[in-house]
């Protein structure tokens, strides 16, 4: 008889919810984890970084107060505080998580679990065995190698610098790079972002794409885009950068966001018959079914979609399938996503050029605006709003909001998106006004019918 009717490996947001859920459903769960429960998001991703993104933007707030009629002394920060306050609610939250394990009667192993075989698991100097094992490792910064890489940080650090740099390099152009530009430049720092490619935000819509590239412009940061670090070397208490196009940069810290990998190394998967993909990610089917017919994995270590509530869902439905007597299949599609850069962006569905490569024949409607609070401060703010519907159906099949609360706006319109709302049935919905939301449902006008 096994110790476990299911064993996680990995206690972040998509193993304790599976965990979680298939206790509830009657199962003997234990759990695993290395580090902290509550995994990348709680710990050192989403949840630390929005609390660093509010500070930053405070600076802002306090210049634009004179333009309301209020006097503001001097303002001062204090990194070292902010540290500790944000410490102190990580501090909360893995509390929080190790409650809810415990309240689901799931047992927690302190330790990297590995993989004997299919049924057993060696952690913490122990061999315990599962009927199921569920694999929700996540996954782990990355940095190439080059001469000097070792003096980079990569944003688990940023979490936990001693001070803030004068001047940092921050090299990538994804959502990580741009949310943390945005942070440092909030917060007072001299900010380059330099990315090998010639837009920001690879992925995204293009007008999405250019719209937080003169955002982040606008603001100070210095973006430099078709450029690539060489090398970095030690140089008067700080780093001198050799960049391509023989530039060179002397910086307090640089600061790599070039993507983050599967952290599968040193688990056992060919132990157990677990294939994974060329790029260490494992192999699983929509039921998060491995390659092994009692092992699954959820979260970014399949690298399907790699965002937290994408690991719950995941989790949640493996759990459901597996224990609850109610199969069911994750649907990847139009998942929304957010940049919590500066501006912000909230996404979910088919970019316009993916749009028209995917559906033929499709509508365009966008607006590009200051946002409302900008007109007495005079701050050039960004705002773009953009539908994208498909034109044989009428169906909306994009939506994508830059500028203040995009992501805040964009999860309400997800649900439309995703439902398959028409365009005809947006338009019958009556806008709140004075909100930039608004302008959502009143686009009429289409900018471009592509193809």
């Amino acid at each position: 008889m096994s110790d476990f009717d299911l064993f996680v490996i990995g206690a972040g947001s998509g193993g304790v919810r599976a965990a979680r859920i298939a206790a509830g459903h009657g199962a003997k769960v234990g759990i695993c984890e290395e580090s902290r429960v509550g995994g990348t998001c709680v710990i050192r991703g989403c949840v630390p970084k929005k609390l660093l993104v509010y500070a930053s933007r405070f600076s802002e707030e306090f210049a634009d107060a004179a333009a309301y009629g209020w006097e503001v002394p001097q303002a001062r920060f204090d990194w070292s505080r902010l540290i500790a306050a944000k410490d102190k609610e990580i501090d909360r939250l893995n509390g929080v998580y190790l409650k809810l394990l415990d309240n689901a009667g799931v047992s927690l192993f302190e330790g990297r679990g590995r993989l004997l075989d299919s049924h057993h698991v060696h952690v913490a100097g122990r061999t315990l065995s599962a009927e199921k094992i569920l694999i929700a490792t996540g996954g782990r910064p990355w940095v190439p190698d080059f001469e000097g890489s070792e003096h980079a940080i990569v944003s688990d650090h940023a979490f936990h610098l001693e001070r803030l740099p004068q001047r940092i390099l921050v090299v990538g152009g994804g959502y990580i790079a741009c949310e943390f530009a945005g942070i440092f430049n909030g917060m007072g720092s001299e900010v380059i972002q330099a990315y090998r490619r010639d837009a920001l935000l690879r992925g995204f819509d293009d007008d999405v794409r250019q719209t937080v590239t003169e955002g982040l412009i606008g603001k100070g940061i210095d973006v430099r885009l078709n450029t690539d670090v060489r090398r970095i070397r030690e140089a008067d208490g700080g780093y001198q950068v050799d960049l391509t196009g023989d530039k060179r940069l002397t910086v307090d810290q640089v600061m790599y966001c070039t993507g983050r990998r599967p952290y599968t190394g040193d688990l056992g998967l060919e132990k157990a018959g677990v294939a994974t993909n060329a790029g260490g990610a494992i192999e699983v089917d929509e039921f998060s079914r491995t390659s092994a017919d009692n092992i699954f994995a959820v979260g970014d270590v399949t690298d399907r979609i790699n965002l937290t509530p994408v690991a719950i869902h995941e989790g949640h439905a493996f759990a459901d399938s597996e224990f609850g007597n109610a199969p069911r299949p994750v649907d990847h599609r139009f998942v929304p996503s957010a940049v919590f850069s500066q501006p912000p962006v909230g996404s979910v569905g088919y970019g316009e050029q993916e749009a028209g490569d995917f559906f033929g024949r499709i509508r365009v409607y966008q607006s590009a605006f200051r946002p409302m609070k900008d007109t007495l401060s005079g701050r050039d703010g960004k705002m773009l709003m953009k539908v994208i519907v498909d034109a044989a159906t009428d169906r909306v099949v994009g939506c994508h909001v830059v500028g203040p609360d995009a992501p805040e706006i964009v999860q309400g319109f997800a649900v439309a998106v995703k439902n398959g709302l028409r365009k005809t049935q947006w338009d019958a919905t009556i806008g709140i006004h004075p909100t930039a939301a608004e302008e959502l449902v009143t686009l009429r006008q289409p900018v471009n019918e592509g193809q």
